[in-house]
């Protein structure tokens, strides 16, 4: 296995370990405690599990997360700024105040010990003198909860004071989950096409444009897609709006995918073919099925 197991292999590891069978639930959860290898009771309410285990358990888990970034200022500021913005490495040095001479020192220290790595976009943007950021993903989900919603509150934390840090994860938590279900559509993606197997994937973005999905086949076919979260059926103006995106990122698209967690609208299923597929949370479930033994990663965090 490879240094930092990949995302679907530390949620297949969490569903396991933890009896996960509802899909979205399981999502729910291992956006808070995915990568650590612990044990969640997910009957319970999942602030309620925040609460037991980790703002209970600050001063321990801080000491074990200090003595990788050192307690270093820049590194926090970085992480927590990368934790809650668009994950653009220039943007988080704005975010977080930091020179850029230090803040790229900071980065490349934060990636050699495993704490983020980089997401760079999957092509280059039209305007040849354009300088596109690269990205940046935290290698566990805990740790971008820690950071986004536990760290920047730790005097309250300290004093017994959960509030600041309960009204913050009520403001973030609706839209938290995006960022895993962006990461786990890529690996359906990848499965979906098995006689033409995808030999890279991520995203795209420019100045002017994001695209969510942009892969590319052994075969040579281009595959862009676009994932929509929210509880209104995905329409044809989806996919209008992909391939517009991509019409003004001049990528020349043979495969268009729409995921959507609510499903489509007939106008849309009406377009699904050999050149426009959708995907759905049912599809995205096959992610988790036959889960055996051998998918429990070897984890040797402190338990909490």
């Amino acid at each position: 296995m490879a240094k930092f197991p990949t995302l679907l292999e530390q949620f297949r590891s969490f569903c396991f370990q933890n009896n996960a069978t509802d899909f979205e639930e399981a999502v729910q959860y291992f956006a808070v405690f995915g990568g650590m290898g612990w044990t969640v009771d997910m009957s319970k309410p999942l602030d309620e599990l925040i609460e037991e285990k980790i703002l209970k358990n600050y001063r321990y888990i801080h000491g074990d997360i200090a003595k990788i970034t050192q307690s270093n200022q820049t590194h926090h500021a970085l992480l927590s700024a990368l934790a809650v913005g668009d994950r653009r490495e220039f943007s988080a040095f704005k975010r977080a105040d930091a020179v850029r001479e230090d803040g790229k020192a900071s980065i490349k220290f934060l990636i050699d010990n495993g704490i983020l790595i980089r997401d760079i976009s999957q092509d280059q943007p039209v305007d040849e003198n354009e300088v596109v950021s690269d990205k940046l993903h935290f290698t566990l989900p805990f740790m971008r909860f820690w950071f986004s919603s536990i760290s920047p509150y730790y005097k309250g934390i300290k004093e017994g004071d959960y509030t600041e840090v309960k009204e913050r994860w009520g403001h973030l938590q609706y839209e938290f989950n995006d960022l895993i279900y962006d990461q786990l559509v890529m690996e359906l993606v990848k499965l979906d096409f098995p006689n033409d197997p995808v030999v890279k994937i991520g995203s795209y973005w420019d100045k002017k444009t994001d695209i969510d999905i942009l892969a590319r086949t052994k075969s040579g076919k281009v595959i862009a897609g676009a994932s929509k979260y929210s509880k209104a059926k995905a329409n044809k103006s989806e996919l209008t709006k992909l391939k517009e995106k991509c019409e003004q990122a001049q990528i020349d698209v043979n495969v268009f995918v729409i995921f959507s967690k609510s499903g489509f609208s007939s106008e849309l299923k009406k377009e699904k073919g050999e050149a426009v597929r959708l995907m759905s949370l049912k599809n995205l479930s096959y992610l988790i099925d036959n889960l055996k033994p051998k998918d429990l990663l070897v984890n040797t965090n402190k338990k909490y």
